[in-house]
Parts: C-alpha cells; sequence; structure tokens
C-alpha cells in the first residue's frame, strides 16, 4: 500500500494496490457471467485502468490447483457455484458472516500470501433488497437449500426474520440451513416445493435455485402479494419470477444482488475492507448499474 485516505466516515483508507493487477470471477458454468463488466467499469472509473477481470471456467474440485498457479500480478477472486464452500476450506483467514454462511464468495490475495476470504452475497441480498422497498421482515420463506441458501437466510435473520420455511424438493438438502437457522434464533420448517402453492403468509420470499430451472409449481395469488427477490438473473425471467408477475407481484431481479455484491467485493479489492467506502462511491455504483 502506498498511503491512506480518510472515508466518507472519517477511517483511514489504504490507496489501492499500484501497478497492473489481475482478478477473475471463477466457476462452473460462468459464460452467463456479468461480473467482468461490472468489475472494469468500476475499475475504469476509479482510474485503476492497467487493472484486468475476466471470467475463467473452474469446475468443483480445481480451485486449489487454479490458485497454486497465480503469480503476484493476481489481487482477488470472485467465486460462484459450485466453489464457494471449496474457497471457504482454503482461505487462511474467513470473516465471520462467511464463516457463519459456509461459504466464501469472494478471495483478496494479499500481497504477503495470505488469502482472505469474505461473503459479499449477504450485504448485496440486504441492499438489494433496500432497493425494492423491503427494509424489514418477520416470516419469511426461502426456495432452495444450498450455499446461496445460506447467505439469503443471514440476510433474512439481519432484516429481522423470527421465522423462515425452507421449500426444497429433497428435505436432506436444508439440513445445513435448518441448523444454521436454529444458531440464528429462527424458527425453521422444512416444506415440500409444492408448498409455494398455497396461500403463505409471508413478507418475503427468496428463490435461490439456478436460473433456467422450473420449479413445476405455480405460486398462490395469495403468496405472490409479498416481493420476491429471485437471484438468478439468467435466463430472465425464471419460470418463477414470471408466476409472480402474472400475479401482479413485486420482483427483484437477481441483476439487483448482483450488483451491490459486486461492489463490496470492488471496495475489498481496492481497499482490503468491505465497510470502507470507496471514493465517490455513488458514481462508482451507478457506472456499474449501467454495465448490466
Amino acid at each position: 500500500m502506498t498511503g491512506e485516505a480518510p472515508d466518507a466516515a472519517g477511517r483511514a483508507v489504504p490507496d489501492a494496490p499500484a501497478g497492473p493487477r489481475r482478478l477473475a470471477v471463477l466457476g462452473s458454468p460462468i459464460a452467463h457471467s456479468k461480473s467482468p463488466g461490472l468489475h472494469r467499469a468500476a475499475y475504469d472509473l476509479l482510474g485503476l485502468t492497467d487493472w484486468t477481470y475476466e471470467r475463467v471456467e473452474v469446475g468443483e474440485g480445481g480451485l486449489a490447483a487454479f490458485l497454486d498457479g497465480l503469480g503476484p500480478e493476481w489481487r482477488g477472486l470472485s467465486l460462484t457455484m459450485p466453489l464457494k464452500p471449496e474457497a471457504l476450506a482454503i482461505a487462511d483467514e474467513v470473516e465471520r458472516l462467511a464463516e457463519r454462511a459456509g461459504a466464501v464468495n469472494t478471495l483478496l490475495l494479499a500481497d504477503d500470501g495470505r488469502r482472505l476470504g469474505f461473503n459479499t452475497d449477504i450485504g448485496g441480498i440486504v441492499r438489494a433488497l433496500a432497493d425494492s422497498g423491503v427494509h424489514a421482515i418477520r416470516h419469511g420463506v426461502l426456495v432452495g437449500g444450498g450455499a446461496t441458501a445460506a447467505s439469503a437466510l443471514i440476510a433474512m435473520a439481519e432484516l429481522g426474520a423470527v421465522g423462515v420455511e425452507v421449500c426444497v424438493r429433497d428435505a436432506g438438502r436444508a439440513a445445513s440451513v435448518v441448523d444454521l437457522g436454529h444458531a440464528l434464533g429462527l424458527v425453521m420448517e422444512v416444506r415440500p416445493i409444492s408448498r409455494l402453492a398455497e396461500p403463505v403468509p409471508a413478507d418475503l420470499v427468496v428463490s435461490t435455485v439456478p436460473g433456467g430451472t422450473d420449479l413445476g409449481v405455480v405460486p398462490s395469488a395469495e403468496l405472490a402479494q409479498g416481493p420476491l427477490l429471485d437471484v438468478a438473473y439468467a435466463p430472465w425471467p425464471t419460470a418463477l419470477a414470471a408466476s409472480w408477475l402474472e400475479h401482479g407481484g413485486r420482483v427483484a431481479h437477481g441483476l439487483d444482488m448482483l450488483l451491490h455484491q459486486a461492489l463490496l467485493q470492488v471496495r475489498i479489492f481496492v481497499n482490503d475492507d468491505p465497510l470502507a467506502r470507496l471514493p465517490d462511491e455513488a458514481a462508482v455504483l451507478d457506472v456499474m448499474r449501467r454495465s448490466l
């Protein structure tokens, strides 16, 4: 680091690392990812025009070998399915939220060789919901039981949830999410996907299933009166989002979550800290949004 300057809250923020830096988003499949456009827009505006950000196809079990082949010019990685649990195991240090979620979606490759793990999905969900007018809930419905579902559950808890129904095809897949919910002090229930067709009272529904998944159920009109956040964004609309919109319901797009979690990643890669605001952050967020 070359020096420090105060952020908007008066904290000392390290200058961005000097010289060309490489970053990438890893996962499988990855060709659909919009992360490169988001990140490049941010770094260009910040004057980091020699920073690059690319897509790399890396399947399950391949993260360690990829990391072993990186040179000192690499600054960080964004991780998507199926690499988030593997990144958690590989990181030398993990922030509290990522440890609790059991998933790391961001690796900061420090100059001293350490691999620092973060989870920006949780903050991305909270911020995307705020953009949609959702600031507090009591009862939620969570569709899916994977790594992103754990992040969504923590986000629901941060918004004040007291109870969450987890809707899955296979009840066994929800075990870790239920355990997490209990650790968070939530009342948890596991239901079949068909539960979505019932008049369930819920302040929020979050779907974490991959894009292109047809759940084979039409949500009830009563359930669709509440907001839906569908974390998928390709193809859009998802079958669930389309049904929601047909009922006249409110839908938060997966791109909103992607945008906000990417902004937090940029904070990490530039400032080493997801809480340290960027210079002229409103302009950075705007140019990232326009890149989508």
